[in-house]
């Protein structure tokens, strides 16, 4: 299967209105902020093996995107990190002094960022206005010059500055992110829902 993008350009789509509500309102929110940003449309990537293509193609990297619980499904967190880093649970809840993180339902992904599996993206957290989800960013992610993630909808993709993310977006989604620096380790090829 090949996820090659059939468009990329800039800003919003011209057939904005035929997009789904959740993909809008992050065009939206995006040309509100001012953000300029490359959109790639392609064929559902919902795996970041799919999503080589098209980082290639935008010339950027995409970011992965976790949606992670406590124990107790009591606090949840959204953490970005680097697409061909592998995630280890035990690193992540050490930095976060909390029991050991497992991923969050499809179920909670839902009901807490409007978002299904293989579309997850730091724009769902617009959907959060408790700050329910904690925003968690792994170091990298914010050493790239740019960085591209969905716009809750994983047939397209956008790119935009890491200075846009961290100065504009994040402080509009109003979820001050907490940075961890997660270790290197390279053991495993399992596909991962983003």
């Amino acid at each position: 299967m090949t996820c090659t993008p059939t468009v990329i350009e800039n800003g919003a789509p011209a057939n904005l209105a035929e997009r789904a509500p959740k993909e809008q309102k992050c065009y939206v929110l995006l040309d509100r902020l001012g953000v300029p940003y490359r959109r790639a449309d392609h064929a559902p990537a919902a795996t970041m093996e799919l999503c080589r293509e098209i980082e290639s193609a935008l010339g950027c990297p995409i970011c992965k995107n976790l949606l992670l619980t406590n124990r107790q499904q009591t606090d949840f967190y959204l953490l970005l990190m680097e697409g061909d880093k592998v995630f280890k649970t035990k690193y992540l809840s050490k930095a976060l002094g909390c029991a050991r993180l497992s991923f969050a339902t499809d179920e909670q992904m839902e009901a807490l960022l409007d978002i299904t599996p293989g579309s997850l993206s730091i724009l769902g957290l617009m959907n959060d206005p408790d700050q329910r989800v904690r925003l968690v960013i792994d170091r990298p992610v914010l050493d790239r010059p740019e960085i591209g993630f969905h716009p809750c909808l994983n047939t397209s993709t956008l790119a935009v500055s890491t200075g846009d993310l961290t100065g504009a977006i994040i402080p509009a989604l109003r979820h001050l992110p907490t940075v961890v620096e997660l270790p290197e380790e390279a053991d495993s090829n399992e596909p991962m829902k983003l």
